[in-house]
């Protein structure tokens, strides 16, 4: 079962890069095809390029896929699956709009209801973040140069550095959304500000807030508001393997994958160690 689960992890990698390539022949484009869909959310060509690699690429692990661009599956379907990959192809749809970089490819392995193989790949910075449960938690800066020397497992974790990375000491930091950050969020900052003088907020798009946490970059992500599900198993896995916990505003609940409501309650990141 162990070493299924890191070929998976190997295939997902190589996926996520894939995607994340086709993902860019579009970003370079001076004009590319936008829509909103029905919850009025944007969608690009973009978006659905990742989503038919992705789906293309994980068919041969003959696992049932759930991604935000793919075909609706019923509860009644979806509660039956002990395990399934839940994709975002492209997370950050925004912020690919408007150009600021700050999007990702995001793929995640979910086993009951918890994400146990989390795969971020940040197309514009070329970081691959990955983790599994019997691995632990990776990146590989510059990634794409990094992909054809890299045939199995020994090789992937022999070209990365293994998260949180070590830094000097810095001031209490807060992670928070670029595009989605409300007065919720920035009342629970406040508050953190007075125990923590001096803190510092960044804010930053798509799932890198969850990378920032397992990079040991920031202390807390606080998310008190709509995300689903594709939108956090990846970033979930990656962090809690780096030591963090992610858990249910207001309740000692870690977050829970395949529910009948696909949308997320509000949770915060914290590390833990």
């Amino acid at each position: 079962m162990i070493a299924q689960s890191q070929e998976h992890l190997l295939l997902t990698v190589h996926t996520a890069l894939e995607a994340g390539l086709s993902i860019m022949k579009v970003y370079g484009k001076r004009f590319f095809r936008t829509r909103l869909k029905k919850d009025l959310s944007p969608v690009t060509e973009a978006d659905h390029a990742a989503h038919r690699i992705i789906s293309g690429q994980l068919e041969s692990t003959s696992i049932p896929i759930l991604s935000e661009e793919g075909k609706k599956v019923p509860y009644g379907v979806r509660n039956q699956w002990k395990k399934f990959w839940l994709v975002d192809p492209l997370d950050g749809t925004k912020e690919f709009i408007r150009r600021n970089d700050e999007f990702t490819v995001n793929i995640a392995l979910i086993e009951g209801q918890a994400p146990v193989l989390g795969v971020i790949y940040a197309p514009c910075l070329d970081i691959m973040y990955f983790a599994s449960d019997q691995t632990g938690a990776y990146r590989i800066k510059e990634y794409s140069t990094e992909d054809r020397h890299i045939q199995n497992l020994e090789e992937l974790l022999g070209h990365a550095e293994k998260l949180p990375v070590k830094m000097p000491r810095r001031q209490y930091t807060v992670v928070a959304s670029r595009s989605h950050r409300n007065e919720r969020t920035n009342m629970f900052i406040k508050g953190l500000q007075q125990q923590h003088p001096g803190l510092k907020l960044v804010s930053t798009g798509s799932s890198l807030k969850f990378c920032l946490m397992a990079e040991g970059k920031a202390d807390i992500y606080p998310r008190f508001g709509p995300t689903m599900e594709w939108d956090t198993a990846a970033g979930h896995a990656i962090a809690r393997a780096s030591g963090c916990s992610v858990k249910i505003h207001d309740r000692e609940d870690d977050l829970s994958y395949n529910k009948e409501v696909l949308k997320n309650p509000w949770f915060i990141v914290i590390r833990t160690s």
